[in-house]
């Protein structure tokens, strides 16, 4: 498949996807599986369960993993710059030129946003639950996950769900066969997961260096939030804190305009590690537009590597038997994370009254039953969030 058709394909995605990671997967789903058919829902939840193992921001390294597979790494970039060039390009720009927005019509506009995030989670949940949790056993696994992550306080943490899944679907669930044949991740070259270490070790090395020689330093600042997207697991808001560490305690930003950048970076479409161009365009000086580049690439690079070097391996490994019965139950803990992430935070933080909630049940039949093109879900979700400005 050429490279221009997957940033097309991509490009829009990263106009249309609102709602943070979570919701990202839910619009990869319905693009990927549903309407392209690219890959089966089996392959799909496998490649989501392999991002959320990984460190790094796990839509991201979803979407980049599919245009690798679609397009070798012309492909893999395509489909990165494609969903992430509308969100940095916007990050950037509010660095240098936006205020936090003021007045009733922009909060509804941002609550609209949070109300289509709901309805995308919700339908990512039912669908995948169809498929990925059709007998008690997986479904009792989904319900404990979600059960984990909501009560008391999801104290276990994603990670630890995911691993617990692992353990408990690799000794409690019955081997299968495999019904779909094409359920299987397509081949990745292992001579791609060299090349993708190769590239991990040599920005890791770079990265130590510049710390150590120029502390202080912009260089320092653009290597410390190359270690935040090198260490940081689930991506999204995880990414928060150390991306303070590393600019706000070296007091290289203000904690006023980190705040506002952080609530845009909540509003705008794409992935949310592109609040990283903001932070880099802010600290960069003379040149805050190759800075916000610099931190754009910074802040993606280990993950997007991590995710190249794993795939080969993973599609080998997920044949064994075992780890077929292991993978089913992270397959059905990542529908009961879905689940947890749309009551907490999705729901409760974005749904009010009942005004909201049929909001969400519009955007909700709009994508399930009416299968409408996510950008007039986008369009009339927002628009009814904003008309209560006028009734």
């Amino acid at each position: 498949m050429g490279s221009l058709t997957i940033f097309a394909v991509f490009l829009r995605l990263g106009l249309t996807s609102f709602g943070g990671p979570i919701a990202h997967l839910g619009y990869f789903r319905r693009e990927f599986v549903e309407r392209r058919r690219w890959l089966s829902e089996a392959a799909y939840a496998d490649l989501v369960a392999l991002c959320q193992f990984l460190p790094g921001p796990a839509s991201s390294q979803t979407g980049f993993a599919i245009g690798l597979m679609r397009g070798g790494w012309m492909g893999g970039l395509a489909a990165f710059l494609g969903f992430t060039l509308p969100s940095a390009l916007l990050m950037g720009v509010a660095a240098l030129y936006w205020d936090a927005p003021t007045g009733a019509l922009s909060g509804a506009v941002l609550h609209g946003l949070k109300l289509l995030a709901v309805a995308v989670v919700a339908q990512a949940v039912t669908g995948m639950a169809r498929t990925l949790t059709p007998d008690g056993p997986r479904a009792a696994i989904a319900v404990a996950a979600m059960a984990a992550m909501v009560w008391p306080g999801g104290a276990v943490g994603q990670m630890g769900v995911i691993a617990l899944a692992a353990v408990a679907g690799a000794l409690l669930l019955p081997g299968r066969e495999r019904a779909v044949v094409g359920g299987a991740l397509p081949r990745v070259p292992v001579a791609i997961a060299g090349a993708a270490m190769a590239v991990l070790v040599a920005a890791t090395v770079a990265a130590v260096a510049v710390s150590v020689v120029w502390p202080g330093s912009t260089a320092a600042v653009l290597a410390a939030i190359y270690r935040a997207g090198a260490l940081v697991f689930g991506g999204g808001h995880v990414v928060l804190p150390m991306l303070s560490d590393a600019v706000v305690t070296e007091g290289a930003v203000t904690p006023e305009r980190f705040l506002a950048g952080y609530g845009l970076a909540q509003a705008v479409p794409g992935p949310m590690f592109s609040f990283a161009t903001y932070l880099g365009a802010l600290v960069g000086g003379p040149e805050p537009v190759l800075a916000a580049a610099l931190a754009t690439m910074a802040i993606f690079l280990p993950g997007l590597m991590l995710v190249a070097a794993a795939l080969p391996y993973w599609s080998r490994l997920r044949s064994v038997p075992r780890l077929q019965r292991a993978l089913d139950g992270v397959n059905a803990a990542v529908v009961g994370l879905l689940g947890a992430t749309l009551y907490d935070p999705l729901w409760t933080t974005a749904v009010g009254d009942r005004w909201d909630v049929v909001i969400v049940a519009g955007g909700f039949a709009a994508l399930v039953a009416g299968r409408m093109p996510a950008l007039l879900v986008v369009v009339g979700t927002v628009a009814a969030s904003g008309a209560r400005v006028w009734i």
